[in-house]
């Protein structure tokens, strides 16, 4: 998916909080029931010219380096970001990452208590620390000379704390002072209270500053312990930002930084799921010695990257806002029921909620809650004018920008963004996400979120007030009805899980439920392609998945796009050595809209003779781009040099004169002889299982014929063994050293191939710390492993100076040789199967990437676990293992050899 921003509000939200006496750092608290504000924008330049670059660098430990040169002012910002907040911890050490935020300031192994800030001070700056669920924060700012000192106390306030049992003591007792100031203020007691109800049994469920019980009991061996388990450079971010020289900053981060060691690995957390609907409303009514009511009101809402966040935000800003929202002018100017009345979401790295504050006299809270309910039960996006989303929208998209006004904001929002979600490129989609949200999805959105069954309700009343948790409770029950019995119902009839269903013709629907998002993912693949290719019609396959997307016997190729584009959906064709595919992806909202085209698409394609000439065009402007290019001319050539039999001897973009033969009755006979074979559509996402039954059900009775079974060959292998290209006026010559391996269907050896590979390859890999970082030899230095179901092969690449060929094959042999030779070690075992597992992951997160690799692996005849499977026989792979597996495959006399070379 991927991937939307956070609020800047949240950020704002998750930073603020009270000052201690003895030290300027801050700690998280609650959201403030204020005008909500929004995310950081795409960076502007101050004379119009192009952005100044962002530079991010990763050192070899994994610590991430962001460098921005911003000269408005002489001064330099400075920040670590660690991923130890709150939500990292456990239940018995509550509070230990803000009590750690605290320490870092009495005390580090050369700076004694105090002697930080006054370093920082003396000489004009500033310095801080913040604490949220999600991370912990340190930054300084200061002027643009004291550069080294800044990064210097900020690093050494990270990594070398003296955490002095004396000085721990004594700032205990001012983190309990803190702790009971937050509990004398209403909106602090009344998120507690939400939090603990809304995320019951997650690590958010208690305060960042933890509770008396728990921090008075935390020791120093245990901060030590919290200290090794989550300080490590590859869960970090350095950010440095201001009036700098980039190349002298990364130097210096080398230095400060650059030597640290991870001593475990880190994996990211799992976004938590919504909680189901059903257990609402919920109310809790706290009494105390106060003049006023506090009322908080909370929906859950997805993670803050979710894609839906954009349109929650905009939900949020037209409800509450600011003082021109439709609560606060219907229920503090128009009704005058409250003192104040905002709305505004919080959203984190693993969850997030839906905030409604209000303020008021006890008296009210009966006609006000009833009114209020009425007023969501009501709610009807077509009531807010153009006048009012537009007022909305530009007041969030102007509040990216005020991030930036200052130095500390710029450093703060860029620091925070490439920590939590994809950089500036994040703020961009955001930008396109918010101009798209319109009146439908703000109605889905408030439907499925905004709901009485989700409803969690805390109220802080004076000793004497009526005011009653079951009255609330009952209150929303007559005049907020809850839509959880028909929402049960249509669940019901939907999958829960994975569910195969079998189709007419041999052909299988695969339903991957996930209404994370909502969004459908959609693979279609058959067995064929180039399989169903003689070599004297090598590149067909191609040109037909290009062909077969542009435009219908209904439809005309722009007329399509158009549709698509409306829909925010997307529609592509692909073909492969042994298998055909048609993907789609779009909103589920536009479902009934979308298959009828997806429809058509299939068993109606125009195959206008317009479009395949401009098809063929561009398949054959795409050989010859690839032919300039060296790697695009080596992985041109590499399938037919490796292999002499079957679809992995074909050029599959085939060759400029003979796609320039094929005609529009090539394509329309390939077609139907490819269509005609059984195929498996898996659906990933948020659908309607019973319009995908039938939706696949009538393509398979329209399209399948009975074909026989498709066979997947074993090629045979090419006997020469070295293929020299040339490209004149190339600066670097590239060098593939491949070796033959076993297909899909040996798990056993693929699992073993791939933690090889993990083991080989990447910046912290064998061939890279070897070739790059001791020989210099290459900018890129890498492994590959490329597996079809009955053949596969390992390849290592360099891309060097043609100077270096020889050294560069020495290279790999050393490399080769030495894995045969010794056992690897255990640490650089399990650095693989980290880099596997994370890799995996990170690629399967994408509702289409999960939906592609169910519909590929059971088209190909593996059960939908297959890679799972992999990923944990990987895990019990032993170095004995992985040195057998070198030996066997990984030996000179199996190589095969291309080079592309000026």
């Amino acid at each position: 998916m991927f991937r939307k921003l956070l609020l800047l509000a949240g950020l704002a939200l998750l930073l603020a909080g009270c000052k201690t006496a003895s030290m300027n750092n801050r700690t998280e608290t609650v959201p403030t029931p204020a005008p909500t504000t929004a995310k950081a924008a795409s960076l502007p330049t101050l004379d119009g010219s192009e952005q100044a670059a962002t530079h991010i660098v990763r050192l070899k430990n994994g610590l991430t380096v962001l460098i921005k040169e911003d000269d408005r002012f002489p001064l330099v910002n400075v920040r670590l970001y660690v991923h130890a907040g709150s939500a990292y911890e456990t239940p018995d050490i509550a509070g230990i990452s803000h009590l750690l935020e605290h320490m870092v300031f009495k005390g580090t192994d050369k700076r004694a208590p105090g002697e930080t800030a006054r370093q920082i001070e003396s000489v004009g700056g500033s310095l801080n620390a913040a604490t949220s669920f999600d991370y912990t924060v340190y930054y300084v700012e200061v002027p643009e000379t004291q550069w080294k000192l800044g990064m210097d106390v900020v690093t050494d306030m990270a990594f070398h704390q003296t955490i002095d049992p004396k000085e721990l003591e004594s700032e205990k007792k001012v983190v309990l002072e803190e702790l009971e100031r937050g509990e004398d203020t209403p909106t602090s007691k009344l998120f507690k209270t939400l939090q603990s109800m809304v995320w019951k049994d997650t690590s958010y469920e208690w305060p960042i500053i933890g509770t008396r019980e728990t921090v008075s009991g935390i020791t120093r061996p245990q901060i030590k312990q919290y200290i090794a388990n989550h300080y490590q450079p590859q869960s970090m971010l350095l950010a440095v930002v201001g009036k700098v020289d980039p190349d002298k900053i990364l130097a210096e981060a080398d230095q400060l930084v650059g030597s640290l060691v991870n001593t475990r690995s880190f994996t990211p957390p799992a976004p938590l799921p919504v909680p189901e609907a059903g257990h609402g409303p919920r109310v809790v009514k706290l009494t105390g010695k106060w003049n006023k009511v506090y009322m908080g009101a909370a929906f859950p809402i997805p993670y803050g990257t979710s894609a839906e966040i954009p349109g929650l935000e905009m939900l949020c800003q037209l409800l509450g806002g600011d003082d021109t929202s439709r609560l606060y002018r219907t229920f503090k100017y128009d009704k005058q029921l409250v003192d104040d009345i905002s709305v505004s979401p919080l959203s984190l790295e693993r969850g997030g909620m839906l905030y409604v504050h209000a303020v008021l006299d006890a008296d009210k809270v009966d006609e006000f809650w009833t009114a209020l309910n009425k007023e969501m039960a009501a709610f009807d996006p077509a009531d807010f004018t153009d006048r009012e989303i537009e007022r909305a929208r530009l007041n969030l998209e102007n509040s990216l920008f005020l991030a930036k006004e200052t130095l500390s904001g710029l450093a703060g929002k860029l620091g925070y963004f490439q920590f939590l979600d994809s950089g500036e490129q994040a703020e961009k989609n955001y930008l396109f996400a918010l101009s798209q949200v319109n009146r439908d999805e703000l109605k889905r959105l408030f439907d499925e979120y905004i709901r009485p069954d989700r409803l969690t309700l805390a109220v802080l009343t004076p000793e004497d007030a009526p005011v009653s948790a079951e009255g609330l409770t009952g209150i929303t029950t007559a005049n907020w009805p809850s839509k959880k019995a028909a929402k049960a119902q249509q669940a019901a009839k939907q999958a829960t899980g994975p569910a195969e269903v079998a189709l007419p013709g041999g052909s299988k629907l695969i339903l991957l439920p996930d209404d994370t998002l909502p969004y459908t993912a959609m693979s279609m693949y058959w067995t064929g392609g180039d399989g169903e290719l003689d070599p004297s019609q090598q590149g067909l396959a191609a040109l037909t998945a290009a062909s077969l997307t542009r435009g219908t016997l209904k439809m005309s190729a722009t007329e399509l796009q158009d549709f698509l584009s409306d829909h925010a959906a997307s529609l592509g064709s692909t073909a492969g050595r042994n298998v055909f595919a048609v993907e789609a992806k779009f909103p589920t909202r536009f479902t009934d809209q979308v298959l009828p085209v997806l429809s058509e698409t299939l068993t109606g394609p125009a195959f206008n003779q317009t479009e395949v000439e401009r098809a063929k065009q561009d398949q054959i402007a795409g050989i010859k781009q690839s032919e300039d290019r060296p790697l695009g001319l080596a992985f041109r050539q590499l399938f037919p040099f490796l292999y002499k039999t079957g679809p992995y001897s074909l050029l599959h973009m085939g060759t400029p004169e003979g796609v320039e033969q094929f005609t529009t009755a090539d394509i329309i006979r390939f077609w139907s002889r490819q269509s005609m074979h059984p195929f498996t559509l898996a659906v990933c996402g948020d659908f309607d299982q019973e319009a995908m039954e039938t939706f696949a059900t009538n393509i398979a009775r329209t399209l399948t014929a009975p074909t026989g079974e498709y066979a997947f060959t074993t090629p045979e292998w090419g006997t020469e063994r070295e293929d020299d290209l040339h490209l004149p006026d190339r600066n670097q010559a590239h060098i593939l050293m491949i070796f033959p391996t076993p297909g899909k269907t040996d798990q056993e050896a693929s699992a073993k191939l791939e933690l090889l590979r993990a083991a080989l390859a990447g910046q912290s890999g064998l061939l890279f710390r070897d070739l790059r970082d001791k020989q210099g030899l290459a900018y890129t230095v890498t492994a590959m492993l490329w597996q079809s179901r009955n053949t596969g092969f390992m390849a290592l690449y360099i891309g060097t100076g043609p100077d270096k060929v020889d050294q560069s094959l020495t290279g790999f042999n050393k490399v080769l040789a030495d894995l045969a030779a010794t056992p690897l070690p255990q640490d650089e075992i399990d650095r693989a199967r980290n880099i596997l597992t994370g890799d995996y992951y990170q690629e399967h997160q994408s509702l289409l990437s999960r939906s592609r690799e169910a519909a590929s692996l059971q088209v190909r005849g593996f059960d939908l676990d297959y890679e799972q499977n992999l990923i944990d026989r990987a895990q019990t792979v032993t170095p004995a293992e992985i040195q057998d597996m070198v030996k066997q495959y990984l030996t000179p006399d199996k190589a095969y050899l291309m080079k592309v070379t000026p």
